[in-house]
This record gives structure tokens, C-alpha cells and sequence, in this order.
């Protein structure tokens, strides 16, 4: 089987709305079956995206779904070295704000979005898996609340 339906998952990670530096986290993708995994990060409405730093998705990593086990994922666990997001421009609304390709080795990713302040957005998270052990997989998979 060559098609993507059939060799991928989409998860939708849920909607972060951000409100000044404090953080907001998303749901987690549970990576078991799959050898690959992307993390996506699209801007909904960008009101304000804070001071000139913007606000920073950061990507995380856990072997179980406790939010308090969730640690930052090394660059060396990243494709092409980047372990964050970074959105500075408030006319951000409705793009693709990045994606992170993850390598490393734990069971449960997602994210964790910190602005600055006068951060006011709003942001949805998507987990693309591939590489499944088996196929033909279920395209749209549910995503895994941090406890």
C-alpha cells in the first residue's frame, strides 16, 4: 500500500489558547504502533502575540501520560535540530506556524505553548504518525489527555 491513508494517522492534539506567560499544554499522541511522528502547530487567531519574543511551542516527551513526567525533548531527539516554535508577528491568523519532526524514544508527545506578555491567541496541535508496524491503520486517531 502506497497511499498515506493507509500508512498514517492524524491525531488532533486539541485548541491551546494562550493568555500572557502563562503555559497551556496539549493533549498527548500516544506513538505505539509507529516509528514516525510530526507535530504540527497551526495559529487559529493571533490577537497579540506578545512582546517582540512572540510565544514558544515547546516540544515534550513522556513514557507515561502524567503531565508531571513530561520533560523537553533534546534537539539530538529532533529532525533537523529543533525542539521549538516560535510565533513574533500578531497578522499570524490561520497558517501553519511549524512542525517538529521527533526521533526520540518515549510512548507519549505533545506540546507545551508559553508566550509572553500580552499574549492572547489561540493555536490547534496536530500529531501526523507514519512508519505503522502494521497497515493498513486507522486514519483519524484519538488523542490522550495529560492526567
Amino acid at each position: 500500500m502506497r497511499d498515506l491513508i493507509s500508512n498514517s494517522q492524524m491525531v488532533h492534539l486539541g485548541n491551546v489558547t494562550l493568555s500572557g506567560t502563562t503555559p497551556a499544554t496539549s493533549s498527548y499522541v500516544d506513538l505505539r504502533g509507529f516509528e514516525g511522528c510530526t507535530i504540527v502547530m497551526v495559529n487559529n487567531t493571533v490577537t497579540d502575540a506578545g512582546t517582540a519574543s512572540g510565544f514558544t511551542a515547546t516540544l515534550q516527551e513522556s513514557a507515561d501520560t502524567t503531565g508531571a513526567a513530561a520533560t523537553t525533548v533534546a534537539v539530538g531527539d529532533t529532525v533537523g535540530g529543533a525542539a521549538t516554535i516560535a510565533v513574533t508577528l500578531d497578522a499570524a491568523d490561520n497558517v501553519i506556524a511549524g512542525a517538529i519532526g521527533y526521533l526520540g524514544g518515549e510512548r507519549y508527545v505533545g506540546i507545551t505553548v508559553t508566550g509572553t506578555t500580552g499574549t492572547d491567541a489561540d493555536v490547534s496541535v496536530y500529531a501526523i504518525l507514519g512508519k505503522p508496524h502494521r497497515a493498513p491503520t486507522t486514519f483519524i486517531g484519538t488523542a490522550v489527555a495529560r492526567t
